[in-house]
């Protein structure tokens, strides 16, 4: 069973029913009107550029119904979506592309410049424009799949284990990890969330996170076009506009980041904002600060619940009834339908007692098969299934979680060293990397500091070679330079040494006792 027919299908049942609105154009689709273009993108691929089952495309490019063309057309020929993360820098991106090795390149108007800065370093050779981007000896996207046939494309032999899509995670050694979903993660993701979470046809739901993270893709969007239901596409994130266009649309399941629901709260549309229409709220991407979910319900009287995912086990791994939302307020949940989860001691990998914490293992179809060209990383994240009945292998999350005794999981901490501010993640051991690779830095530490806006924001602590100087301003610009803006430490400071344990490790936990609290 593969998941190249989810949309041909939909489209067959309710050809003339809405599934987009796009906010950025203003356009409507109708399933059967995106199916056509994702068809005429398959056939012009196929075709005309001999993209076939394996072969990797990538689109670096804002919100759009480009995204959604590739993300279904490409499985149903069996290419790999790859969608590259816009936020990172040209240099981060370089390491990527090189990995990926795309067969087609698509860049959006917006990033030419950064293209011109990869394309001498990367090994691609074609590239197409999107929205009038102007690119050297590139194809013009909007001409060639205009003239593409409509049709149904031949499907080449699919499995649930072939690779559907690879997206890109923070690797916790300075290089990020290709996570590759397999078609049975797609297709089991939709089923576990629309079973889970009751969404129905009558769902509406907006998507203003990017579509090159897990969460864009798969938290609403995918569940809601396998349930018949229509999905608002925002081509980025404006507090006022947004929380209007929920209000106007009717919106009835809200996902967002602690960030995103702080930022709504202090919009002038909030206080008059009617929510009656709306069956659920739901937080990811970071813990939600209790406070601001119960706030949400006292001056809004709405449902409020907090979710937990990974782009390696999809966003939705738990659920919650609404009844259940405010006693449990923390939790993130039951596990969902069609899944497994365990708490082990991270260094034993036995399970741990009743209420106490442990590293949080998930297993089942919605897991991902592995990391691209990397089978170290792979044979780190699984360990193998002790049942003969259940085939799936065990995930570590590197996340420290507890259950209660009804069964809802709350998440502790993260057993990786990893900060999570504003929804996106950032490795320690990137940054740290790339600070010492100043002149001037003996060593570093980056540590997590709370935020009132942002959930977490990353506190670098700094040692200087003997005779050097540096300012923050210089050591942030030297970050900058290299790194996506949202990992560049947002506070440095200087210290004559850090504390190491006896194996040579900085003790972070010292850090943040001294420096955090």
């Amino acid at each position: 069973m593969h998941a190249a027919d989810l949309l041909s299908d939909r489209a067959r049942l309710t050809p003339d029913r809405v599934a987009l609105l796009d906010l950025h154009t203003g356009k409507e689709y109708s399933y059967a009107g995106l199916n056509a273009r994702a068809n005429r993108l398959a056939n012009w691929l196929r075709e005309d550029l001999g993209i076939g089952k394996g072969d990797r495309v990538s689109i670096l490019a804002q919100n759009s119904i480009h995204t959604l063309d590739l993300f279904y057309g490409l499985a149903k020929i069996g290419a790999i979506f790859a969608p590259l993360n816009w936020r990172l820098s040209a240099n981060e991106l370089v390491y990527i592309v090189n990995d990926l090795e795309p067969s087609l390149l698509i860049v959006g108007p917006e990033f030419t410049s950064t293209l011109a800065e990869m394309r001498p370093q990367i090994g691609v050779s074609r590239f197409a424009g999107i929205e009038g981007a102007a690119i050297e000896d590139a194809m013009t996207y909007e001409e060639q799949i205009e003239r593409a046939n409509e049709s149904e494309p031949p499907r080449p032999a699919l499995t649930a284990a072939d690779t559907y899509c690879i997206l890109y995670t923070s690797g916790t050694t300075g290089h990020p990890k290709g996570a590759m979903l397999p078609h049975r993660q797609i297709l089991w993701n939709c089923i576990n969330t629309v079973i889970s979470w009751g969404l129905t046809e009558n769902d509406i739901s907006p998507v203003f996170t990017p579509l090159f993270h897990a969460g864009g893709l798969f938290a609403f969007m995918t569940p809601i076009l396998y349930a018949g239901g229509r999905i608002l596409l925002a081509r980025g994130f404006d507090a006022e506009a947004s929380l209007q266009a929920v209000v106007a649309h009717r919106c009835t399941v809200i996902l967002g980041v602690p960030t995103l629901f702080q930022m709504w709260r202090q919009s002038p549309a909030y206080a008059n904002a009617d929510f009656a229409h709306v069956h659920f709220f739901i937080s990811g991407g970071a813990p939600c600060p209790p406070d601001l979910m119960q706030a949400w319900r006292r001056e809004k009287g709405v449902v409020f619940r907090q979710g937990y995912g990974l782009t390696e086990v999809g966003p939705n791994c738990f659920s919650m009834t609404d009844a259940d939302s405010v006693p449990k307020t923390g939790a993130v949940g039951r596990p969902i339908f069609h899944s497994r989860m365990k708490l082990v001691h991270p260094d034993t990998l036995i399970e741990v007692g009743a209420g106490e914490t442990g590293e949080l293992l998930i297993s089942g179809p919605h897991v991902i098969s592995g990391y691209w060209r990397n089978p170290e990383a792979t044979a780190k994240a699984f360990i193998a299934s002790d049942d003969p009945a259940w085939p799936w292998p065990w995930f570590r999350t590197g996340d420290m979680a507890r259950a209660d005794a009804d069964g809802f999981y709350t998440i502790a901490g993260r057993f990786k060293d990893m900060i999570i501010s504003g929804g996106e993640n950032v490795y320690a051991a990137e940054v740290e990397a790339v600070c010492r690779e100043h002149p001037a830095v003996a060593d570093c530490a980056l540590i997590g500091k709370p935020d009132a806006k942002w959930g977490e924001v990353g506190l670098l602590i700094v040692v200087l070679e003997p005779g050097q100087t540096a300012s923050p301003d210089q050591l942030q610009a030297h970050c900058a330079a290299r790194l996506a803006r949202y990992k560049v430490p947002k506070e440095i400071l200087f210290t004559d040494a850090l504390p190491y344990s006896p194996y040579g490790k900085v003790m972070k936990g010292v850090l943040r006792g001294e420096l955090v609290g």
